[in-house]
């Protein structure tokens, strides 16, 4: 959680972010109408490290949008451990299984402040559920070719999140979003570290969405 709580905070100022119009001598602002539909990709980084996806989004009206969205990142035991060699090579001992989430989500955006805060700056609450799977490889093998012994877990999972989209193009999207995911796997849970079965996952993530509107 340190983690993604610094990546924000770097994050936040390479954001273009124009000023607020607040107080009863600003000019009422031209209301903007944002194309109601839009997709893109997502950058996420979370404890277990780096992970990519890609969202489709459709406004209902200006409070309402649905989404649907997709992501792969790796997951990790909370007790692993890794070590570097002379080499430069990075390894954790008693690890067995790579362990990698793919969740499938369709939820509904809920936008806040309408009223209170201009178009530049769009807060807003999300939460999605869907279909997820972790996909497990040998970890002894090398990454691609243990893709030949993989082997396919399904559950249920979704997640709760807050965010916010910046900037008053209508053509392209940009906006972080905090997630936090609960994936529960039945059966056992998945074997990552010797002898070790997780059942849950998830945790929370920081996402980067970028996309556009049209």
């Amino acid at each position: 959680m340190k983690k993604i709580l610094l990546i924000t905070i770097l994050l936040i100022p390479l954001l273009k972010v124009n000023g607020q119009g607040i107080g009863s001598l600003a000019p009422e602002p031209e209301p903007i109408i944002f194309p109601v539909n839009a997709f893109g990709a997502d950058i996420m980084f979370s404890e277990g490290g780096f992970g990519l996806g890609g969202f489709y989004r459709k406004s209902l009206s200006e409070k309402f949008t649905l989404f649907s969205d997709i992501s792969i990142s790796e997951a990790k035991d909370e007790k692993e451990v890794e070590y570097v060699d002379y080499y430069g090579r990075v390894y954790v001992f008693g690890k067995k299984n790579r362990i990698i989430l793919i969740p499938l989500n369709f939820g509904l955006q809920y936008r806040v402040l309408n009223d209170l805060i201009t178009d530049n700056l769009r807060p807003y609450f999300n939460f999605g559920i869907g279909p997820s799977m972790a996909v497990t490889t040998p970890y002894e093998m090398e990454f691609f070719s243990s893709f030949k012994k993989a082997r396919a877990h399904f559950t249920v999972g979704g997640y709760v999140g807050f965010g916010a989209n910046f900037g008053l193009d209508t053509k392209s999207l940009m906006g972080i979003n905090i997630r936090y995911y609960a994936i529960h796997f039945l059966n056992g849970g998945i074997e990552g570290l010797e002898n070790r079965y997780k059942k849950d996952f998830g945790g929370f993530y920081l996402t980067i969405n970028i996309g556009t509107m049209f």
